[in-house]
């Protein structure tokens, strides 16, 4: 059986793929996410009003924590030795037309020098702030949600460079 997907074996059963005879290089992977909440959340959010604490500094630290145990969430992940992960947030304050909600925006960078790829530490880096961001402030407002989590960019590696339109 001749499947384009590396995580299935010659008999169509997932495995890790191996990753030995691969070279090493620089690699980078950027991803994002988007929280949306009340505006009032949003305010108590930047005035540390939040009873649990500093809710982006926190979801930053969730952040990292995720991308270094990506490995350990996710099956078939290759344990990594990160270079570099960082964590930013976007607040925007203005209120979506439609659904009166603001959002905080993540963006995550992971880097290594390696034999595979950091998409799915970005990827969850992202996932463990927004999950650590809606945990903070539920209390408040139930009704948060996040989406658009996806990869905006990667490079290094046999397949190069992507960056999404």
């Amino acid at each position: 059986m001749n499947n384009p997907l590396t995580h299935f074996n010659e008999e169509g059963r997932a495995h890790m793929v191996d990753v030995g005879e691969k070279n090493i290089t620089e690699r980078v992977a950027v991803a994002t996410g988007v929280v949306h909440m009340q505006p009032e959340t949003l305010r108590l959010i930047k005035e540390g009003e939040i009873k649990k604490g500093d809710v982006l500094a926190v979801a930053q630290v969730a952040g990292i924590m995720g991308a270094k145990k990506t490995s350990d969430l996710i099956p078939m992940c290759h344990p990594l030795a990160l270079t570099h992960v960082d964590i930013s947030f976007t607040e925007n304050l203005d209120s979506d037309p439609t659904t009166g909600l603001c959002n905080i925006s993540i963006q995550a960078t992971v880097k290594l020098t390696g034999k595979t790829g950091v998409e799915m530490e970005a990827l969850t880096a992202v996932s463990m702030a927004a999950l650590t961001i809606y945990d903070m402030c539920k209390a408040v407002d139930k009704g948060m949600y996040f989406n658009d989590i996806g990869l905006l960019h990667k490079s290094g590696g046999k397949s190069g460079t992507f960056n999404r339109e």
